[in-house]
């Protein structure tokens, strides 16, 4: 379809939790382009999200709109359904141009067994050792293989053509940008599986731009990778050149490439997806989700005064409500109780302290890698004080948004699409002026 709407090769999924970030985010992708790279901003917000906050996704898109409007951006922008469904994508069809269509609920449910010899006998031509681009060693696919990732996969894929085919029912093919979700489950797929889930996407007719696999390894939200690196590289490459070998082999989009979810602040791992890239000429889309909920708080809390005070009052209330706010991420998130300061701790603590317990900078001795996973889910403690907190993000907006310019530039695009080392001890502004130079 010539004139559909195409995802380009690099994209930067940014959560805007509460809808008032959108111009110091698109700040960090105008000084990526200044640099000599184009990142398409992609502003994700799910169901979840605005259940918790009591928003609407027109309130997301108006202000992706307002930030493209006043910066002058004249690139592709887009509005993301994040990890919709049937039941839930219906608020999302008249503004968003991009779904997350999340399967996980549906992997392992049997598709009928007619269904799945049926795959399985039209896709014998996958067994046996193929042979992969920019890559050495043959992926080896057997009959079994075939068969136990159809007997796993086969009945959620079929469930994305259905979400798909709703949404293209709306808003007619080719205009929006299809993904298919399937990381937040119990095991990561290999990179045989993610080629057979390619083969059956395929045969589902759905023109995915972008699939978000689960990766080994333990993606917690707004912390570094827990992992072996090494099997995590091995593994993007073989995704990366199985990707390019079902877009040969089976009609799938040109543009179709990873999103890797949960990769804010992945900083162990970038340098493999930055080399891996590189070697391949491959896209791919990141998504950095929370944590710029995370630096409105860092910007309040440098900003002292009453706007401190409200973060550490976000913090005693976090504390408080620990396991109701973490259930629902229980699987994304590792805690340490024992990590966590007493908000009467916290309650003394100056702005410096605050904010670099919290700031993901490895190397600092505060950081607290516990009480930010904990902030990072407490949103909904913000959410819950409404009007004053928003005032207060008004109030501090110059310096809560050079936190968020800064995080997403310097501890995100410069590792991952530039290959500047992460750990590196780097002011933001004078990185970003050396990057541009």
């Amino acid at each position: 379809m010539s004139n559909a709407l195409l995802l380009p090769k690099y994209s930067l999924g940014t959560g805007d939790r509460f809808a008032h970030q959108a111009k110091a985010q698109l700040a960090a992708c105008i000084q990526a382009l200044k640099a000599g790279v184009e990142i398409a901003p992609v502003w994700n917000k799910s169901n979840r999200e605005h259940t918790i906050i009591g928003s609407e996704p027109t309130s997301a898109h108006a202000a992706a709109d307002a930030a493209v409007k006043e910066l002058n951006w004249k690139l592709p922008y887009f509005l993301d359904a994040d990890h919709i469904g049937l039941v839930t994508v219906d608020r999302f069809l008249a503004v968003c141009d991009f779904y997350t269509i999340d399967v996980a609920d549906f992997i392992g449910k049997p598709a009928p067994q007619a269904e799945i010899d049926a795959f399985v006998a039209a896709h014998k031509g996958l067994v046996g050792k193929l042979k992969l681009k920019g890559i050495s060693d043959e992926l080896a696919v057997t009959e079994a293989d075939l068969r136990e990732t159809a007997s796993k996969f086969l009945y959620a894929v079929k469930t994305a053509g259905e979400v798909y085919r709703k949404i293209a029912s709306i808003k007619g093919e080719g205009n929006f940008i299809p993904e298919v979700s399937m990381d937040e489950t119990d095991r990561a797929q290999s990179p045989v599986e993610l080629l057979i889930i390619l083969a059956a996407i395929a045969d589902e007719k759905i023109p995915i731009q972008t699939i978000a696999p689960k990766f080994s390894g333990r993606f917690n939200k707004g912390v570094d990778y827990a992992g072996d690196v090494a099997q995590f590289e091995r593994e993007f490459v073989l995704d990366v050149a199985a990707i390019a070998y079902a877009v040969e082999h089976f009609g799938l989009p040109k543009n179709l490439k990873l999103s890797v979810h949960s990769g804010s602040d992945k900083f162990s791992i970038y340098p493999a997806i930055h080399s891996t890239l590189k070697k391949f000429d491959a896209g791919v889309h990141l998504k950095t989700a929370g944590t710029t909920w995370l630096e409105e708080l860092i910007g309040l809390a440098e900003a002292g005064g009453s706007a401190l005070a409200l973060a550490k009052e976000i913090y005693a209330e976090a504390y408080a409500h620990r396991e109701e706010l973490c259930g629902p991420y229980a699987t994304v998130i590792d805690i340490d109780p024992a990590q966590l300061p007493a908000p009467e701790t916290v309650n003394g603590w100056t702005s410096a302290q605050y904010t670099s317990a919290l700031r993901h900078v490895p190397s600092d001795p505060a950081y607290n890698p516990s009480l930010r996973q904990l902030l990072h889910v407490g949103f909904k403690v913000a959410a819950k004080l409404g009007k004053r907190y928003l005032d207060l993000l008004e109030a501090n907006e110059p310096i809560i948004a050079k936190n968020v310019t800064e995080n997403l530039f310097v501890r995100h695009i410069q590792p991952v699409f530039f290959g500047v080392n992460a750990h590196a001890e780097l002011a933001g502004s004078a990185s970003a002026e050396k990057v541009a130079r």
